[in-house]
């Protein structure tokens, strides 16, 4: 795992693959199908890990924490930074902050969490945590309602917060005057887009944003890099080339669950089994197997064939 200090150039150098946690039939971590994930994911460039909503981090016991957190930081290569997630209530993100405090980790995502918090609570909270954990988190928005502009650049200003994952759904991208006028205040290359391949391009070409999560490239990492490449080189056609071999099982996810879709899809794909879901979430119902399962092998082959013709 890359335990170096964070500088802020390092977001816009990789997609921030967000995967799911493999684990056995008892729940128990199964960490040689976690590092086979992580070696399929590194081996297409990408350099970054959040494991955070695809992970089930929800539902993690603070009791396990230390154990994953170890064998995530064991998993990874030298060159590749982890970011795991922390909270989404205070409480356990305060018993999760004290557990990183003792180790090599260098920022950790706080999970959104709806209702029951103000902005100046946000604040102040995230303050705490950051005293406690010794090191600056980095903030996913989903909600308007979690923490006013005023008080993000300030979080961001005064090195609480080292960098914002945005992932407030739009019907259309573009128009987002919150985000614009978050980016009058906080640098883009603090801010990395959250949802996915859908607004990728918008939030990249249009916003400036450093990059993206990606749940669907952690099948497809060559490709992802790819586009990311292309998107900032201005190379549209192939841009929207491999964007276009993201949406069938991009839009699967939305259809019917982000999470369940991708954990079950990078099993069918072949990438590495991800065995059972962490309660309170289950798999992706029975019927879709067969449409997750395609779109997957088809993604699949797609990045194979994009590594090849890229290496020839």
């Amino acid at each position: 795992m890359n335990e170096s200090q964070i500088v802020e150039s390092e977001f816009a150098s990789t997609v921030m693959a967000v995967p799911p946690l493999a684990r056995r039939a008892d729940l128990s971590l199964d960490i040689d199908a976690n590092q086979k994930l992580i070696c399929h994911i590194e081996a297409g460039g990408v350099r970054t890990l959040l494991y955070g909503g695809n992970a089930n981090f929800y539902h993690v016991a603070v009791s396990e924490y230390r154990d994953l957190l170890d064998m995530l930081a064991g998993s990874a290569a030298a060159t590749t930074r982890v970011i795991p997630a922390i909270g989404p209530d205070f409480g356990k993100m305060l018993d999760q902050a004290r557990i990183l405090a003792q180790t090599s980790y260098r920022t950790a995502m706080v999970l959104p969490l709806s209702g029951f918090t103000t902005p100046q609570g946000v604040e102040a909270g995230l303050t705490r945590i950051v005293d406690a954990a010794g090191m600056p988190l980095t903030l996913y928005i989903k909600s308007e309602d979690y923490v006013d502009v005023d008080t993000l650049a300030r979080l961001v200003d005064r090195g609480t917060l080292i960098a914002v994952k945005y992932a407030i759904v739009r019907e259309n991208a573009s128009n987002d005057p919150y985000l614009r006028r978050l980016l009058e205040n906080v640098s883009p290359a603090r801010v990395i887009s959250g949802m996915g391949e859908r607004p990728a391009l918008t939030h990249v070409r249009e916003f400036g944003l450093a990059a993206w999560t990606t749940g669907s490239g952690c099948i497809a990492s060559h490709a992802v890099m790819g586009l990311l490449a292309a998107a900032k080189a201005g190379r549209m056609d192939e841009a929207q080339r491999l964007y276009n071999a993201f949406m069938p099982l991009e839009t699967l996810r939305d259809n019917i669950s982000l999470i369940r879709v991708l954990h079950d899809a990078v099993t069918f794909a072949g990438v590495a089994g991800m065995g059972a879901m962490l309660p309170l979430l289950s798999q992706t119902p029975v019927e879709h197997h067969a449409a997750v399962a395609q779109a997957a092998r088809e993604l699949l082959a797609f990045d194979n064939e994009y590594a090849r013709a890229a290496h020839a």
